[in-house]
């Protein structure tokens, strides 16, 4: 690693979303030496994006407790989840989100100044019959509220920040150690190794895998494939969420929040369909649930539109004020985007890919978790994960909307804490070793090859074409072996890319390069994952499997990269101080 600059931290955090910035604030607080890198300017991170809210049993609108949001959340992942996160989760959710207040997030109000919160998909009735109120919004701009003031927040805390710089590899030792991160420098393509005692990865998600989807471009999936290089698995990636409400064609989020103010779906009979499938919850069952609903409504004829091809999704009724006041950021992107003003007509919409359920197995304390042999899984030293990128599990299945939020703001902040402990018993920088670098640097030197070859882009889409294709909302055994094929397919094909635009400074083709060998690595875990699961539950829904198994198939799946090999490990059904929820047939 001669000539390569090297900067050392106590710890490192990979990611400035709201996970890696609650995380890091809350070593910084510490008097932690703490550096956080990102691949794009902090407040251009994916929490911006998060527009219904945060859920909390605060009870500021209806009868609520933090029972109740369990139960729904256990429900909500139809069972996979792991009792003791999630139950960990919602015990902490009023006094983080009360926190989040403290730190400046400006929370939409009741008028007696508490708080405002909306019903949203997934929550229960309470003892009265009525549904419960839990997801604290902010408009409905709640994720851009929230990591603006996390970054005001670390900027007033000092936090130290690297930003537009694009990591490739974990640094690791031949003991197991995490050592550090390898580095590029975005705008001048120099290489930086990054020396720390613990490294915390909040990269976020990789729904990028699909053509359709409500993600930025930067959610390429790249902690999870950094985390597959180092020999470790990924958990539960079949679980891709489809969120229902997508603008149709194009993918661009239409809150859940609108449902919650009360919108509805209509078909093109002008029929409430969500009556057939969700008699009590309606519109507002879970995204799961709403997904497979229209996706049947246009596969049986009652589309919308010219092609059929759409359902529409009524606000007009709310009013202007309520739409103006409550949904503003909606209503702009549907004027936008759909060229419709949603105060006077409906929007089209349609599923989208969303949320990656799965990831890097976890336990709540933020550890990166793997099994050994003949024995039960043990942490990864000095690595950690939180946020999308990571399976902690309290999504399980399916993730409820409102909960993601929670999650990062949660484990964002029992990961620092632990890390604070590690920091206690590791006080010095372990060595690192003579080529610790070289996997790293080797993947660099490989997009400096020269010559013809095949274009990325057509590479990246073809692979999101596929993946669409695939493994989307319902999936059979044949399908999703001929998605095996089609993306074994395109990893050789990507071994044929070339690069025409050879510059080092701000080569974004060299980062998107890197980035379509990580979306190459997710594809892989998700669709051998899913040809693995022969159930259905949650968002893997299987037409040759149509009923979940919870005998033979109540347990996560372990995908390795090294031979495509998949393993599994037990679901935590036991939670810290209540009894378990078990599992029982999930309607809405």
């Amino acid at each position: 690693m001669t000539g390569i600059a090297r900067r050392r931290f106590d710890c490192l955090v990979i990611g400035a979303g709201g996970a890696g910035l609650r995380a890091a604030l809350q070593l910084a607080q510490a008097e932690v030496s703490v550096a956080v890198i990102s691949k794009v300017y902090p407040t251009r991170s994916h929490t911006v994006a998060a527009q219904g809210g945060i859920n909390a049993a605060l009870g500021n609108v209806r009868p609520d407790n933090w029972h109740w949001h369990m139960y729904d959340t256990v429900k909500g992942g139809d069972y996979l989840g792991d009792q003791d996160a999630i139950e960990y989760m919602c015990r902490a959710a009023p006094r983080l989100v009360v926190e989040l207040e403290h730190y400046g997030v400006p929370f939409t109000r009741l008028e007696n100044g508490r708080i405002y919160q909306r019903p949203f998909g997934g929550q229960s009735q309470n003892f009265g019959g009525e549904q419960a109120a839990r997801t604290c919004a902010a408009a409905d701009r709640t994720g851009h509220a929230l990591l603006h003031s996390l970054y005001q927040q670390n900027l007033r805390a000092k936090t130290h920040f690297f930003d537009e710089c694009f990591v490739l590899d974990l640094l690791v030792d031949q003991e197991g150690y995490v050592l550090g991160a390898f580095a590029l420098e975005i705008e001048t393509g120099e290489p930086i190794v990054f020396e720390a005692k613990a490294t915390l990865l909040a990269t976020g998600g990789s729904a990028r895998l699909y053509r359709t989807t409500t993600n930025a471009l930067i959610n390429t999936g790249d902690g999870m494939a950094m985390v597959l290089r180092a020999g470790l698995p990924l958990e539960d990636m079949e679980f891709v969420q489809f969120h229902p409400t997508g603008i149709a064609g194009i993918g661009i989020l239409i809150s859940e929040g609108v449902r919650g103010e009360g919108g509805y779906l209509v078909n093109s009979r002008g029929e409430r369909f969500m009556e057939r499938y969700a008699p009590k919850a309606l519109d507002l069952a879970s995204r799961d649930v709403v997904s497979r609903a229209i996706y049947t409504e246009v596969k049986e004829g009652r589309g919308c539109g010219p092609n059929k091809d759409h359902v529409l999704l009524k606000l007009d009724h709310l009013g202007p004020e309520i739409i103006k006041s409550r949904l503003p950021g909606i209503r702009e992107s549907a004027m936008i985007f759909a060229q419709v003003d949603p105060i006077e007509g409906p929007i089209p919409v349609y599923p989208t890919a969303h949320y990656t359920m799965g990831g890097i197995p976890t336990d709540r304390f933020g550890r990166v978790v793997a099994p050994v042999r003949h024995g039960p899984e043990e942490a990864v030293p000095g690595l950690y994960a939180v946020g999308e990128c990571a399976c902690v599990s309290v999504h399980g299945a399916n993730r409820l909307g409102g909960n993601s939020l929670l999650d990062i703001v949660v484990f964002g902040r029992a990961a620092a804490n632990h890390i604070l402990e590690h920091l206690g018993e590791y006080r010095y920088h372990r060595p690192l070793p003579t080529g610790a670098a070289e996997p790293a640097l080797a993947r660099l030197e490989r997009w400096a090859q020269s010559g013809p070859g095949e274009s990325v882009d057509e590479v990246r889409e073809a692979l999101r074409l596929a993946m669409e294709q695939y493994c989307g909302v319902f999936r059979t055994q044949d399908v999703l072996e001929e998605g095996i094929r089609q993306v074994e397919a395109l990893v050789q094909r990507m071994e044929r890319a070339r690069l025409k635009d050879q510059s080092k400074v701000f080569n974004t083709a060299r980062v998107e390069a890197l980035e379509l060998e990580n979306l190459m690595e997710i594809a892989l875990a998700t669709v051998y994952s899913a040809a693995a699961r022969k159930e259905s539950r949650g968002a893997h829904s299987r037409l040759d499997y149509p009923k979940r198994d919870d005998v033979g198939w109540l347990k996560h799946t372990l995908y390795y990269r090294d031979e495509r090999r998949i393993d599994f490990k037990p679901v935590r059904t036991k939670p810290m101080t209540v009894d378990a929820f078990p599992p029982r047939e999930r309607t809405y």
